[in-house]
Parts: structure tokens; C-alpha cells; sequence
């Protein structure tokens, strides 16, 4: 599938974590406080892929409340409750996807491995503590660590960053030398922006939804099916 592959870049809610239905959950408790609803094919066809920060502007602007330079305390104090549920809820429940804390310690035994999220770092490092896998990852782009949210592709070119101030063999890593594994469209357009192949795994749109990427699978046990086959 990727003989030339020299670094692997994940997303982490819907990748890595199955997590996308507690982040609705979530964002609908908290905006139903600020008197707005949030249906599921609303969060799916507009939001999921956004960051926290990037979600609540835009379900506020969506709904006709403007959002203001002089806001951004109130964007804060929103994103920071969830951040605070997040903590609380995931602590509770076990929601990696099947087979990662197999499969990722055997692809870092291969690859240099990032993650590009719009994820909070804290409930990153969280969960992948929790999991026993963050020694596994070399690179971690957060939410904080971007000015743009994906479709943008800051992020994906970030962690190349990252990853080339010390590559493997002292051979600086190119985009295309690079895959990152998805599961939103908003995701796949930022990869394909940054230059880089993109896997596609079904866990939050369908199929037919995400032909831009170069492969799609229905899970990462899949890929690893076919890694191994290669």
C-alpha cells in the first residue's frame, strides 16, 4: 500500500478514540444552556472535525448570535466546561477503538508516529496515558499548537516540522512520504492540502463520503491486515 512510507501522522477522536459521540453529547449539554440545540446531522455535516474553540463560534454564528473580538472570554469559559465534563466522562469510560494499543506500538517499531488533533493537548495526553501508548508517539499537534482548525493544514505541516528536527537516517522527511490515517472529510482535505497521502477509516462518515483519500478502510485492524500482506 506505502512501500515509500517513512511517517505516520494520526487523528485522534474518531481514529484513535471513539469518542465523537460523548464530544456531542457534550457540546449539546453545554449550548443548551446558552438556549441552542445541536442535532446529530447538524454536529456530523457542519462540525465534527472542527476544534472546541472553532465548534462553538460557529454553532453560535450558525444560529445568528455574532461573535465579537471582545468574546473570546466567553468562548474560553464555554470551551473550558467541556474540557472539564471531558476530564470527568472519560475517566469512566473505555472508548479506544479495537486493536490501537496493538497496532500502534508495532507501527512506531517502524515509523516515527505523530498525532494532528484539534483536541485539547490535556485530554490527549489523558487518554493515551490511560491506554499506555503515549511513549509511542513522537509528536503531539493540539489544539493549541494551531491557528486554524482542520480543513486547514497547518497542522498536518507542523508535525512534519517536528518530526524533521530529527528524522530518521538524518533524510529529511517529505509530504508525500507521509500518511495520515482519518476518519472526517474536513480531515482529508487538510492531509491532501499539506501534500500527504491519506487512510481513510469508516468510523464517523461513510464510505462514499470520503473517496478523497487514497485508501479507505473500515478500521485500523484493516490497515494493518493489509500492511502486513504488503
Amino acid at each position: 500500500m506505502t512501500s515509500d512510507l517513512r511517517a505516520i501522522i494520526f487523528d485522534f477522536n474518531g481514529v484513535i478514540i471513539d469518542d465523537e459521540p460523548l464530544h456531542l453529547e457534550l457540546f449539546r449539554s453545554i449550548l443548551s444552556n446558552e438556549g441552542l440545540s445541536l442535532s446529530d446531522e447538524d454536529y456530523r455535516d457542519k462540525y465534527l472535525g472542527y476544534d472546541d474553540r472553532a465548534c462553538f463560534i460557529t454553532v453560535l454564528a450558525d444560529a445568528g448570535r455574532k461573535i465579537e473580538a471582545n468574546d473570546n472570554q466567553y468562548i474560553d469559559r464555554l470551551v473550558a466546561r467541556k474540557a472539564t465534563r471531558y476530564e470527568q466522562e472519560i475517566g469512566k469510560r473505555y472508548l479506544l477503538f479495537p486493536g490501537v494499543v496493538e497496532i500502534v506500538p508495532r507501527l512506531s517499531s517502524r515509523y516515527p508516529l505523530a498525532i494532528v488533533s484539534g483536541a485539547l493537548r490535556k485530554e490527549i495526553e489523558l487518554v493515551l496515558r490511560l491506554g499506555k501508548i503515549r511513549e509511542y508517539f513522537r509528536v503531539i499537534i493540539a489544539a493549541e499548537d494551531t491557528s486554524a482548525c482542520k480543513p486547514d493544514p497547518e497542522g498536518f505541516l507542523k508535525a512534519l516540522a517536528a518530526l524533521n528536527s530529527n528524522p530518521p537516517e538524518q533524510k529529511l522527511i517529505q509530504p508525500d512520504e507521509c500518511l495520515v490515517i482519518e476518519d472526517s472529510v474536513a480531515g482529508i482535505t487538510a492531509a491532501k492540502r499539506a501534500g500527504m497521502r491519506c487512510l481513510a477509516v469508516t468510523n464517523s462518515y461513510r464510505e462514499e463520503e470520503l473517496k478523497a483519500a487514497d485508501w479507505i478502510v473500515p478500521s485500523l485492524i484493516d490497515y494493518w491486515i493489509q500492511l502486513e500482506q504488503a
